[in-house]
């Protein structure tokens, strides 16, 4: 696995910064997050962003989104009681999906990056993006900080 880029390891590229408490049943034998917990904590960012673009009460019930990749490159070990920083933006958007980038910050420093592909749908096919949305997803860009 290729290391990360270097902006993907500064938290100021990245728009949406979320602190989350630690949990005492994140921790694996040796002590440190496991990587459950890392996957949980990127998923509470995803879910945040998502709910920035259009609030699920606002869709109508066919339309829907879905996870269709994850990919999660653990840098360093990760400790339980610190507080983590959850840094979120959009990456490539696609006509009907986009790709969401991430990484988590524990004390300063890059613990983990995380890439990931939701794709909107409505019915049985995908569901394009409005120019709203379009926009929405274009204005939470994560890039390098200048």
């Amino acid at each position: 696995m290729a290391k990360p880029e270097a902006w993907r390891l500064d938290a100021s590229s990245y728009p949406i910064h979320h602190t989350v408490n630690t949990r005492f049943q994140d921790l694996d034998p040796n002590g440190h997050l496991n990587n459950v917990a890392f996957a949980a904590l990127f998923e509470h960012g995803r879910v945040r962003l998502n709910l920035d673009i259009r609030d699920w009460r606002d869709r109508p019930a066919d339309e829907r989104t879905m996870v269709v990749v994850v990919t999660i490159n653990y840098l360093g070990e990760g400790h339980y009681p610190d507080d983590v920083i959850v840094c979120t933006g959009t990456g490539k958007i696609g006509g009907s999906s986009w790709e969401i980038v991430q990484a988590l910050f524990q004390n300063g420093r890059c613990i983990a990056t995380c890439d990931s592909v939701i794709a909107a749908r409505k019915g049985d096919g995908p569901n394009p993006h409005s120019p709203e949305i379009r926009e929405a997803l274009a204005r939470i860009e994560a890039k390098p900080a200048i």
